[in-house]
Formats: structure tokens, C-alpha cells, sequence
């Protein structure tokens, strides 16, 4: 039975009795409260029509929950692995055609199948040589990134994309004249509401709320004949199952993207499972989560979603909310799975920059600039490693593999002189 366990951890839930089935349940729909929201806005962040971000939703969060071997971590679609999703493919096709659509598919199988067998080989301990500065400097960094990219879309204001994105913001300050002022107060409506409710009233969905009242206010003063802009039809129904289409000639160019992506993927999943573990006292098998993750992953890419990792925020909610086996994550997929089937049509009116909100509010999150400073304090070395990475991060956007590649470089770099100071002094 344990060797079943090992390859089958959701056999560890059971039996299950009536309380932890009411408090997985409960998490489970609280959890999906906020995704749902939430996934159509990364899916514009990755470049993609937003109901990707609901097919991303659906199977991934249910084979991670199966596969993985956190109770508590909430898979889906995730902010920083999104932006790297739009960077990786901008530059081979136009963002939202058909092609962008297929070759973000084709990277969700790359990064499934690098995860899958790093965890069949257990290379799990990986995490433990990927340097915590070069991670904190590229997440400081790459939230920024996000944040301001939303900026076009709450003024409604064109983005252009050039070689460099301090440029590309730049030229959307010199255009902010041209706002469209309707555009501008839907995103601020979002922004009081979500604020206000997290604020004073923590346990409510304040991001459904927000969307659910500026979907209400848009279709009532037909925002879009105002010239806003909306989510607009959203197909209904389950996502088609198919075969990932293969660019042979792109595959090349991109295996590099899908390593990165899968290696910061995991280093998210992973440290927020391990977090949590310290709450719960559980046992978290790095291994297995890679496997639950490259299965997760490699199995969303047959129904189109693009690539996915554990949320931060999602899986407090569902921690706090009282989740105590991954069960709380089939509850999500299911809740998932009837809105792709039955409420698709309630979402038509929702304004785009309410999406651009909660994805600036979300990352909001990830901006932490006093762990650089604990860095620092601790050792010098690593805190120059911390703030390089984040400089050539933000410098060299959208190209954002040179900031985490290079940070890598001098973590491994700086590794060996230590072991080389060490063997000075024996």
C-alpha cells in the first residue's frame, strides 16, 4: 500500500471524515472564487484571449492536487510564469494569433516534461543550488515588470513593443493625455473595492465582488459603445482535447525559455508548499511535486492551457480557509469546470482594465525590497548578486532570461569561491 502511496499520494486522503470533507469543500469554492477572476487576467498577461487562463484553471489544478505532494498548494495559472510566457514567444509571433496560442501550448508540454523528469530522476534537491538572491532580485523585478505593463490597459493607451520595455513605458507616459477617462475609472473602481474589502473585511472574495460590480456597471452604461474595452464572447464548453501542434523549427529557439520557466515555476511551487508545511507540520516531497507539477502541465497542454505553477495567494487563501487534503483543489476544478460549461455568458461585459487591476494588485505582493536589504545585511556578496539580477532584469526586458541567467552565473561563480576559501583555510 505505501508503494502505491508513494506513486499515487491522493491515496493519503482517505478515509476522510465529515469535517475535513466540509472544510475542503469550503476551501475549494473559496478558492475558486478567486481564480476565476484571477486566471483571465494572467491569461492576458501571458498574451492570450482570457478564457486560457480559465482552461489553465481547470486540469492543471486537478493533476497537481493528485500528483503533487502538498495538501495546500494551489495550481494555476501564476503572474511571474506568465510574463515569461508572453517573453518567450513575442518575438516568433503576434501576441493573442493563432500561432502566439499554439507555440504558449507547446511551452507548457516543454516546461511539463522538464519538470517530470527532473522528478522521476529526483532532482528535487535542485532547489537547494538555485541561489534565494537571484530569486528574490528576478521576483522584485519581474513584478515591476508586470505591474507596469498593466499601465497601458487602465489608460487604454497603445503599448508598443520594441527591444526594450523601459522604452515601450516611457512612450505610454508621453501618451497620457490621450486616457480614456471611462477606461481609467473602471480600473480604479476596482482598485477601491479590492483594497477596501482586503482591508477591512479579509475573508470576502473582494476580487469576485470587484469584477462582479464593474460587470454589472459596464453592461448597464453599455461601456463598451463608450469605446471601453471588454472581455467580450467567451467560447462555452470544456476545452477540446488535442495534441499539442510542435514548431520544430521555434523548439529550438525556445527549450531554453521552457527550462527557465520550469525551474522558476518550481522554485515557486516549492517554496510555498514548504511554507505552508510549516504550518501543518507535513511531509513535502520535492520530487513528487515536481512530477505532480510536469504532469500537471504536460497534461494542460492537451486542453490548451499554457503554463502553470502554484499561487502565493491562492494557496493562503485556501490554507486559511481551512483546506485539509487536496481535495479542497478538485472542489476548485469542478467549481472550474461549471463555469466553463454554464457561465461563460456573465463574463461578456467585463472591462479589461478591471483584469489589469487585479493583476497590478496581485503583484503588488511580490514587491519586497526589504528582503534585498536582509541580504545585504547578511552578506554583501549575495545582496550585489540580489540587486545585479534585479538591474539587468528590469534593464533588459522583455528579455528577461538575461537577468535570471546572468544572476546564476555569479551564484555559481560565487559558490565555488567560497568551497575555494574554505579549502584556504584547512
Amino acid at each position: 500500500m505505501q508503494k502505491f502511496q508513494r506513486f499515487l499520494p491522493f491515496l493519503n486522503w482517505f478515509p476522510m471524515s465529515g469535517d475535513t470533507v466540509k472544510a475542503d469543500l469550503i476551501a475549494g469554492i473559496t478558492v475558486a472564487l478567486v481564480l476565476i477572476p484571477q486566471s483571465m487576467a494572467y491569461a492576458k498577461l501571458a498574451g492570450l484571449p482570457a478564457y486560457y487562463g480559465l482552461y489553465t484553471a481547470f486540469l492543471p489544478v486537478l493533476i497537481a492536487a493528485l500528483f503533487g505532494s502538498s495538501s495546500q498548494l494551489s495550481t494555476g495559472p501564476v503572474a511571474v510564469v506568465s510574463l515569461l510566457t508572453a517573453v518567450s514567444i513575442t518575438q516568433f509571433a503576434e501576441i493573442g494569433s493563432h500561432e502566439f496560442i499554439s507555440l504558449a501550448i507547446m511551452l507548457a508540454f516543454l516546461v511539463g516534461i522538464f519538470q517530470l523528469l527532473l522528478g522521476i530522476f529526483r532532482l528535487g534537491l535542485i532547489t537547494n543550488f538555485l541561489s534565494h538572491p537571484v530569486i528574490i532580485g528576478f521576483t522584485n523585478a519581474a513584478a515591476l515588470i508586470i505591474a507596469f505593463s498593466q499601465l497601458s490597459k487602465i489608460l487604454r493607451i497603445s503599448m508598443s513593443h520594441s527591444e526594450y520595455f523601459l522604452v515601450d513605458i516611457w512612450n505610454v507616459i508621453m501618451q497620457i493625455g490621450n486616457t480614456h477617462i471611462p477606461t481609467l475609472i473602471f480600473g480604479l473602481i476596482a482598485f477601491a473595492i479590492i483594497w477596501l474589502l482586503k482591508n477591512n473585511y479579509p475573508k470576502m472574495p473582494a476580487i469576485l465582488i470587484a469584477v462582479t460590480i464593474t460587470i454589472i456597471i459596464s453592461w448597464l452604461i453599455n461601456f463598451q459603445a463608450m469605446g471601453g474595452e471588454i472581455i467580450g464572447k467567451i467560447p462555452e464548453g470544456l476545452p477540446s482535447f488535442s495534441i499539442p501542434n510542435f514548431n520544430t523549427i521555434i523548439l529550438e529557439e525556445i527549450i531554453i525559455s521552457a527550462m527557465v520557466i520550469a525551474l522558476i515555476g518550481f522554485m515557486e511551487a516549492i517554496s510555498i508548499a514548504k511554507t505552508m508545511a510549516i504550518k501543518t507540520k507535513q511531509h513535502i516531497d520535492p520530487n513528487q511535486e515536481l512530477i505532480g507539477q510536469g504532469l500537471a502541465n504536460i497534461i494542460g497542454s492537451f486542453t490548451q492551457a499554457y503554463p502553470a505553477s502554484g499561487s502565493f495567494s491562492r494557496s493562503a487563501v485556501n490554507l486559511n480557509t481551512g483546506a485539509k487534503t487536496g481535495m479542497s483543489s478538485v472542489y476548485t476544478a469542478i467549481i472550474i469546470m461549471i463555469t466553463l460549461l454554464f457561465l461563460t455568458p456573465l463574463l461578456y461585459h467585463l472591462p479589461k482594465s478591471v483584469l489589469a487591476a487585479v493583476i497590478m494588485i496581485a503583484v503588488f505582493g511580490l514587491i519586497n525590497f526589504t528582503t534585498i536589504k536582509h541580504i545585504w545585511k547578511n552578506s554583501k556578496l549575495d545582496g550585489i548578486i540580489a540587486i545585479v539580477t534585479f538591474i539587468v532584469t528590469i534593464s533588459s526586458a522583455p528579455h528577461l532570461e538575461k537577468g535570471i541567467l546572468l544572476g546564476f552565473g555569479l551564484a555559481i561563480i560565487l559558490y565555488f569561491y567560497r568551497i575555494y576559501c574554505k579549502l584556504l583555510m584547512i
